[in-house]
């Protein structure tokens, strides 16, 4: 049975026959883009703090649209950010909370569910979520369209061997010879615009994720030279003590915590990032050519530490650096041009904006909602907090702390990690930006502290994280939080969103009615 009959027999509508409430009707298509990096953090934009990096092209689309000021991934690692960002789903529940961990068989893409009623669905560039190796297996994933898609596999292939070592050296930056061309990037783009010059009279999603600026930083000149002696402005957390903070942190800084950190210089990184500021510039050129009234979103998967904190890269920790991200959406005619939205929104809906933006419900399964509303209007507020994990960075290596659980809420001010293993933080943004004091033991903050912990709890316990645990809610700083074994003493099934069969109940073997109740 193909994919198209296997949908059938479980009742999911093309979108021609489409009975849900706003399905998509004749007139102007409707399109969506989506475009993304790996390893940027939200201030390496012009558009989001002058520091001397150059982004027009991104704040170019600012410009046009709604930037997020308080936008978050749901965990600050490739895959996991990525799981959640295109299933709707937390890494926790999808599978994918690890590096080469796989989406799990019940877990189904937004590329998926658009394609299967009835919409062009095309994913171009870095994938990172089958499992496999960084690179990925060349094969596509269900739903988007086989002729576009194109992973790191992919282009490897098209290298000769010697090509292939050149690509994974930053060294090669230094050959005169080395062009746009020859890079991942520029041939993601090719084949962005010439998906958009062929298919701009259909309803269509297309995603286009680059994986630059992450290493090894690939560009040509000038973009190669430009920042060689640029020095990144930090935040006085460079200097952090880390005195009173998780003892992973110390460990993972090993080395740095006792010296007097050195100026941020990184003219490769900082190179590759506007020159493919300069490729997302070609793309844009042609979504206003092609297809004028798409909604365009820009965000990128983590951010990456630059020494804040004395760290480095990105892993089990939720500092700001790492763990909020760039967001963008231009939506001409629909969104604002030039404004900013300040309260705070997570990746866990872009599936769920999409899936509204097309006319469909959004599945009962999904764990995030929507923000729609808001990027029409942004003083609309999407939610209350919102959520952030860890669970391990990667499987096939032994180091980046190995596993290190970690649970994190954010409501705007306040945000509260629980870290499994070792102790806990809560920090006030509002009167501590640099998350430099952890107010974990302040009496004057125990009150919100615990009701933080309490909304992480009951999240924990309504998204079936598989992880939780009597432990989680005993802490150091909480010895009186009842615990028991059976925990909450509910039973939490998925709920029905159309791929399989309705679930049964274990003890009548008769069709499960309420997805969540007592056991």
């Amino acid at each position: 049975m193909n994919r198209r009959d296997f949908v059938k027999t479980l009742g999911i509508a093309s979108a021609a026959a489409a009975s849900e409430p706003g399905a998509v009707a004749n007139g102007a298509p409707r399109q969506a883009i989506v475009l993304m990096n790996d390893s940027i953090r939200a201030d390496m934009l012009n558009c989001y703090r002058h520091t001397g990096l150059h982004t027009p092209n991104l704040d170019r689309l600012a410009a046009g649209g709604v930037r997020f000021e308080h936008a978050y991934t749901c965990q600050p690692v490739c895959t996991p950010a990525r799981s959640a960002l295109f299933t709707g789903t937390y890494p926790h529940s999808n599978g994918a909370w690890g590096n080469s961990l796989p989406l799990g068989q019940t877990v189904h893409t937004v590329g998926q569910r658009l394609h299967d009623k009835g919409i062009h669905t095309a994913y171009i560039g870095k994938w990172h979520l089958d499992g496999s190796d960084y690179f990925g297996t060349g094969r596509p994933a269900p739903g988007w369209d086989p002729k576009y898609w194109y992973d790191q596999r992919d282009y490897l292939y098209e290298l000769s061997p010697e090509d292939r070592v050149r690509s994974r050296e930053t060294a090669t930056n230094r050959d005169p010879s080395l062009t746009a061309d020859f890079t991942f990037g520029h041939r993601c783009s090719n084949r962005a615009i010439d998906f958009l010059s062929k298919h701009a009279n259909e309803d269509f999603l297309l995603v286009l994720s680059y994986d630059e600026p992450h290493g090894p930083y690939l560009c040509p000149r000038p973009y190669s030279e430009m920042y060689k002696d640029f020095v990144f402005p930090g935040s006085p957390n460079v200097n952090d003590t880390l005195a009173d903070k998780p003892e992973e942190q110390r460990v993972w800084a090993d080395g740095r915590l006792d010296r007097v950190q050195p100026p941020i210089k990184d003219p490769a990184f900082f190179g590759c990032l506007t020159f493919i500021d300069s490729e997302i510039g070609r793309v844009l050129d042609a979504i206003d050519q092609h297809a004028p009234n798409a909604l365009v979103l820009y965000t990128a998967d983590h951010g990456d530490f630059l020494e804040s904190h004395r760290l480095t890269g990105k892993g089990p920790a939720m500092y700001e650096e790492i763990t909020r991200v760039p967001f963008l959406a231009r939506w001409p005619g629909r969104a604002p041009a030039n404004a900013v939205c300040t309260h705070p929104v997570s990746h866990i809906d872009v599936t769920g904006t999409l899936m509204e933006l097309f006319g469909f419900n959004i599945p009962k399964s999904l764990e995030g909602g929507s923000m729609l509303a808001t990027i029409k209007d942004p003083k609309v507020k999407p939610r209350d907090e919102v959520f952030i994990e860890f669970g391990r960075y990667e499987v096939d290596h032994d180091g980046f702390g190995g596993f290190q659980p970690i649970r994190c809420v954010f409501d705007g001010r306040y945000k509260l990690s629980i870290h499994l293993m070792t102790s806990d933080a809560l920090y006030d943004l509002e009167s501590d930006p640099a998350e430099m004091k952890n107010l974990i033991d302040s009496p004057e903050h125990a009150a919100k502290r615990n009701e933080l912990h309490d909304r992480l709890l009951d999240w924990m316990n309504r998204t079936r994280d598989p992880f939780r645990g009597y432990y989680w809610g005993r802490r150091e700083w909480r010895r009186d939080f009842p615990v028991s074994w059976e925990n909450s003493g509910m039973t939490r099934q998925r709920e029905n969103d159309g791929y399989e069969p309705r679930q049964l109940v274990y003890e009548t073997g008769l069709t499960m009615k309420d997805a969540t109740r007592p056991k």
